[in-house]
């Protein structure tokens, strides 16, 4: 009797339990076990940058003191976001190590890397995946996918080759060699990661195959040809035919990451531009599915849509930033849709399934190029609303010399002259590019509310100058470390090896008194920071190259090559990164140079636009400035907004809805990067990396987590 009584009563609770969650809305319950951990890269699939945890509010926001502090062993930029899965914290340094840290305390639990060899890259963070008892951590270095019990930090040798595999493997066998490397965490659907990945973005530059591999494998399983090969749509979007196995064309890679719908198993996955940057000659047409977002069904790569944001790119204006899946309202309908980001400040809201713009564009009538053998698209598209979340160079006027400028004169007569109409192509004379070559958008991403429709996005406001000149002299007469230089390291480090320190690119003067010939060696073979690595360049070619960089170079040596080959020119070179700058190094347009915004999708409409940051150099003239910002925000549920991301180096929390300052702390280095929002045993952490060393701010090397005083 009583087994049966206790057999009804267990009947009962199953039945209770059935009904309950059963008849639960769908929204409550996928907002409670999406939107409370951080698992994935900026938080969820849906990369949305936002969180339903509330013990952090409006009104105890001030309390927020440094729960902990990590010290990583390497100093300099840390571009990740942490993921956070049960009481571990996963993130990156800024020699490539991958930690994993108790999320609590910070305590080190184990770390993954090569404890000799310096990686010079950045890194985005990992991934996460489990089934069953296996728990893994996906990362990369160099050109390779690792793949890490989550527990240990071990390679799991039975994912490819005793734990890694090589990303170039989806290529054709001519890219096997060249630069493949990954800044941002794969996408993981099911058993897949798909990988974005970072090319060079020169002439030879590796195709940009998008490439699912298997997470308990590392068997390739799908590939999808953003350089289109016969036979699949877009290929005659490319003049050259074979620009899929071209030598010189390349790119049109995902770097940036993606967002999966794993309800419709759909990934949008937007692509950057192709190679060569600047100049198209050699890559004429429209050129699919360079500058897209493309939608793919995730489980086999075919696509189902797609869209280009900008038709034969030659200013670099890929999507800088993964897309945000968010629930929008037109007519009282709930309507699916996907929203991106772009460097024009742009913002594209499509339908998810259909792709469908959920906002009107048109497209402008964009200038001729006047460089020989170069053919601009007759036209660009721009949508009609919202409006651009940063100005437009076509908008400035004299008016807009910065006030602080004490060589104001002078700018005014640049600004004036510069071609400053929307997609100037490039030109032998300057041409005003705003926003700037890094964007408006950045890579930190926009964050979303994934139910009302609002998205919260910041922007910079630099102004820089493009300009082409003629690549008037044969490298082939040139010795062969002088001609590697002018091909591969002039529009970064200059002619005179003096850089443009003020726009991020350091002098190569007297570097033999600061590095050795093999540690230049290695940084030739895998790239710093963002600089691109060179492996195809041969070992003549290196050590010809360090020799001119150390003033040993035999100046009667011809350049040619080992195999007596003739190295490839374009006809015209870009002359480098420039930023629109005054006498003292400041932006040389009048502020704010960053701001962050509000933006109703619903509509189209702004709820509020703020300037982000303040400008040190300028005493209390420099509060409300703005400033340089890289890095994204978190959003909450209730009414929060976080952000680190300035060149100040503050980390500061604003009312979501309004705007207003609510906190603000000054970080032991600037954060580069976007935060991770977690809850541990009850208490709800917000943990960020502070690398500093970008914008020329000082080098940190510390993870620091922030939580309310007990």
């Amino acid at each position: 009797m009583i087994y049966k009584q206790y057999f009804h009563y267990v009947l009962w609770c199953l039945l209770y339990t059935f009904l309950t969650v059963s008849c639960e809305p769908e929204k409550e319950r996928s907002q409670d076990v999406e939107y409370r951990t951080w698992s994935s890269y900026l938080g969820d699939a849906g990369r949305t940058h936002y969180s339903t945890l509330s013990q952090i509010t409006p009104e105890n926001v001030e309390g927020l003191k440094m729960a902990w502090s990590y010290e990583a062993p390497d100093w300099g930029q840390m571009q990740m976001s942490p993921i956070v899965v049960d009481s571990m914290l996963f993130g990156v340094t800024a020699a490539l190590r991958v930690v994993a840290l108790h999320a609590a305390t910070g305590k080190e639990i184990w770390q993954f890397g090569d404890s000799v060899q310096v990686w010079h890259s950045t890194s985005r963070g990992v991934s996460y995946w489990e089934g069953r008892n296996d728990k893994r951590i996906l990362c990369t270095r160099g050109p390779h996918l690792f793949a890490l019990d989550a527990l240990t930090g071990k390679p799991i040798s039975s994912f490819g080759n005793n734990g890694k595999v090589d990303m170039r493997k989806g290529m054709h066998p001519g890219a096997r060699e060249k630069f493949v490397i990954s800044n941002t965490p794969g996408t993981i659907y099911k058993n897949l990661i798909i990988m974005p990945l970072r090319l060079s973005e020169g002439a030879g530059a590796a195709p940009g195959n998008i490439m699912a591999f298997n997470v308990i494998t590392g068997v390739l399983e799908w590939v999808f040809h953003t350089i289109p090969h016969p036979k699949e749509e877009g290929y005659n979007t490319w003049e050259n035919g074979d620009a899929y196995k071209s030598d010189v064309v390349g790119a049109a890679n995902n770097w940036a990451g993606m967002a999966v719908d794993e309800e419709r198993e759909i990934i949008y996955i937007p692509t950057g531009s192709a190679a060569p940057d600047f100049y198209g000659g050699v890559r004429k047409g429209s050129n699919l599915f360079a500058n897209c977002l493309l939608a793919l069904d995730a489980n086999t790569g075919k696509r189902l849509w797609h869209f280009q944001f900008t038709h034969h790119d030659i200013w670099d204006r890929d999507p800088p930033a993964p897309p945000n899946l968010l629930t929008v309202e037109r007519n009282g309908e709930q309507i699916a849709a996907v929203a991106q980001v772009t460097k024009q400040g742009y913002v594209f809201v499509f339908n998810r399934e259909t792709g469908e713009p959920l906002f009107d564009i048109e497209e402008l009538s964009a200038p001729e190029s006047e460089l020989m053998g170069e053919a601009t698209w007759p036209t660009q598209p721009r949508p009609l609303r919202p409006k651009p979340f940063a100005r437009q160079s076509i908008d400035l006027t004299e008016s807009n010399i910065s006030p602080f400028a004490q060589n104001a004169d002078s700018l005014r007569d640049i600004l004036m002259k510069a071609d400053k109409r929307l997609y100037a192509p490039p030109s032998l004379h300057p041409v005003l590019l705003l926003p700037g070559y890094d964007g408006a958008a950045e890579w930190g991403g926009a964050a979303a509310d994934p139910y009302k429709g609002i998205l919260y996005v910041n922007a910079n406001e630099m102004a820089w100058i493009l300009r082409m000149g003629k690549a008037d002299e044969d490298l082939n007469n040139l010795p062969l470390g002088e001609a590697t230089y002018k091909k591969y390291c002039v529009s970064c480090h200059q002619i005179d090896r003096k850089g443009l320190a003020d726009s991020g690119f350091p002098s190569l003067i007297d570097i033999e008194l600061r590095k050795g010939s093999d540690e230049i060696r290695q940084i030739i073979t895998n790239g710093k920071g963002m600089m691109t690595g060179f492996p195809q360049l041969t070992d003549k070619e290196k050590t010809a190259l360090v020799r001119f960089l150390f003033n040993q170079e035999i100046k009667h040596n011809v350049s040619e090559n080992s195999e007596g080959k003739e190295i490839y020119q374009l006809p015209y070179k870009h002359l480098g990164y420039i930023k629109f700058l005054d006498s003292q190094g400041l932006p040389a347009i009048n502020p704010p140079w960053g701001s962050l915004h509000a933006i109703d999708l619903n509509t189209g409409e702004y709820n509020w636009s703020i300037p982000l940051g303040n400008t040190p150099e300028l005493g209390e003239e420099g509060i409300g400035t703005g400033t340089e910002n890289y890095g994204g925000p978190v959003v909450t549920e209730n009414g929060l907004l976080f952000i680190a991301a300035t060149r100040d180096g503050y980390f500061r929390v604003f009312d979501k809805k309004n705007g207003a300052l609510l906190w603000e702390y000054k970080l032991p280095a600037p954060a580069f990067s976007t935060p991770a929002m977690y809850e541990v045993n009850g208490k709800q952490y917000i943990a960020l990396a502070c690398g500093g060393e970008k914008l020329g701010t000082p080098k940190g090397n510390q993870i620091v987590a922030f939580a309310l005083e007990p």
